[in-house]
């Protein structure tokens, strides 16, 4: 018998031993959350003076003029509105810029690989307080995404539920490989194994790498990138044939995949190919935002790097080609997101959290508002609609009997006054209290 073959059945029998001889579990605990509004995110209105009774880690039931269960805990939090548990779409938790681009990328070339997962169970900890009960990551490095998400399914550690990418998948010399840096400074060149692929086989090979290896989502850059040194912003890397493969491949072990494009051409790459989501999307042109409105195909707008890489929301000191590559997007991107609104394109809430800080995540919200979306549909762009994009739409994303209880509490009304999202005072995630904090 096989020596790995010999390992599994001994774990398996120890598994199943372990089954056998466990004590029967107490039953599920029961908590009625009560507010006086609640956004359950199927609609654009709250309802008033709701209830959701939670049964151990399942919503039981969602309305008004709910009888309390005998024995039930009741959470009381007045003034406020209970929504479900909100997603980010795009995030890198594993690491979080600062204000100097030369400062950061030294201390990020000292750092050990302990030390980077250490500040990542940090960051996950924070975006959880802030109301993010699920993130999609789609790019770390040195596998300390697979890692989070494991010790967060385990309950190692505390943070929101994790989708990840393992490594992002690019062309050589592109956003997605260390460009931009003298020759094996990072000891070896970049192949498969780092994402870095060329032609349609050695792609459909970097998918299976990545899901080897524990990704739940293909991750693409397609075209450059604006934190990267060596490419154009807007240049497509990655070819149709390329991508058809990615795509093809990554659907056929369920996997969806999400696309790195700032540039039109790129992302039409991308789209005519079937990818799920076009992350940034900051050039895309009307051809384009049809062709997602046609094929269904998610935009993820990112829109708080922007604020936070120009200069908007903190004083940022980068070299001349990012800082021009940031202006050039920057001068576009709220145009298209405008566009995009007016011709339907299906919109999920993303931030690229990593490059502002980890934690402000729903200052993202204010931002989608203030270029002409609805605060409800902000709100389900964090909610419903994410959770379509990431898959998991029959198990969160809405406040409804038989999901996981997701649900968090702001005070006040967010869809009279949407920054009201950046200060969570309750956050539940399925079915447990990890913040409970009084007005």
């Amino acid at each position: 018998m096989h020596k790995s073959m010999s390992l599994a059945l001994a774990l398996a029998a120890g598994l199943a031993y372990g089954t056998a001889v466990s004590a029967q579990a107490p039953p599920p605990k029961t908590t009625v959350l009560k507010a006086a509004r609640i956004f359950d995110g199927t609609s654009d209105r709250a309802v008033k003076n709701g209830m959701v009774i939670v049964e151990g880690t399942t919503i039981k039931a969602v309305g008004v003029g709910l009888a309390v269960p005998a024995g039930a805990e009741v959470i009381d939090l007045g003034d406020s509105t209970l929504l479900p548990g909100l997603i980010d779409s795009h995030t890198h938790v594993s690491f979080e810029l600062g204000d100097n681009f030369a400062q950061d990328t030294l201390t990020r070339l000292r750092q050990t690989l302990p030390e980077q997962a250490i500040l990542a169970t940090a960051n996950v900890r924070k975006i959880l307080m802030a109301g993010f009960t699920t993130v999609r990551d789609v790019g770390s490095g040195e596998y300390v995404d697979v890692a989070l998400r494991n010790s967060i399914a385990n309950g190692v550690i505390p943070g929101p539920r994790m989708l990840v990418a393992v490594h992002s998948l690019g062309a050589r010399g592109g956003h997605c490989d260390e460009s931009g840096f003298p020759y094996n400074l990072f000891g070896h060149e970049s192949g498969i194994e780092d994402g870095i692929a060329a032609g349609a086989d050695q792609f459909r090979d970097a998918v299976r790498f990545q899901v080897k290896y524990g990704a739940d989502v293909i991750k693409v850059c397609a075209t450059g990138g604006v934190l990267s040194l060596a490419d154009e912003v807007d240049t497509p890397q990655v070819t149709q044939d390329e991508m058809n493969a990615i795509v093809d491949e990554a659907h056929r072990l369920h996997k969806k995949v999400a696309v790195h494009a700032h540039g039109a051409e790129g992302a039409k790459v991308a789209i005519r190919a079937d990818a799920d989501s076009i992350e940034h999307g900051s050039f895309l042109d009307d051809e384009g935002l049809r062709m997602m409105v046609a094929r269904g195909t998610y935009l993820v707008p990112t829109l708080l790097a922007g604020e936070y890489v120009t200069g908007k929301a903190a004083e940022r000191h980068f070299p001349p080609e990012i800082e021009a590559k940031a202006k050039a997007a920057i001068a576009v991107r709220s145009k298209m997101f405008k566009r995009a609104l007016a011709l339907g394109v299906k919109i999920a809430f993303g931030t690229d959290s990593a490059v502002s800080p980890h934690g402000v995540n729903a200052q993202e919200f204010k931002l989608m508002v203030d270029l002409g979306m609805s605060p409800a549909a902000a709100l389900r762009a964090a909610t419903q609609n994410a959770a379509d994009l990431l898959g998991l739409s029959k198990t969160i994303g809405t406040l409804e009997a038989g999901k996981q209880a997701d649900v968090i509490a702001v005070s006040g009304d967010p869809l009279a006054n949407i920054q009201l999202m950046e200060t969570v005072r309750f956050v539940m995630k399925r079915g447990v209290v990890a913040k409970n904090e009084q007005p």
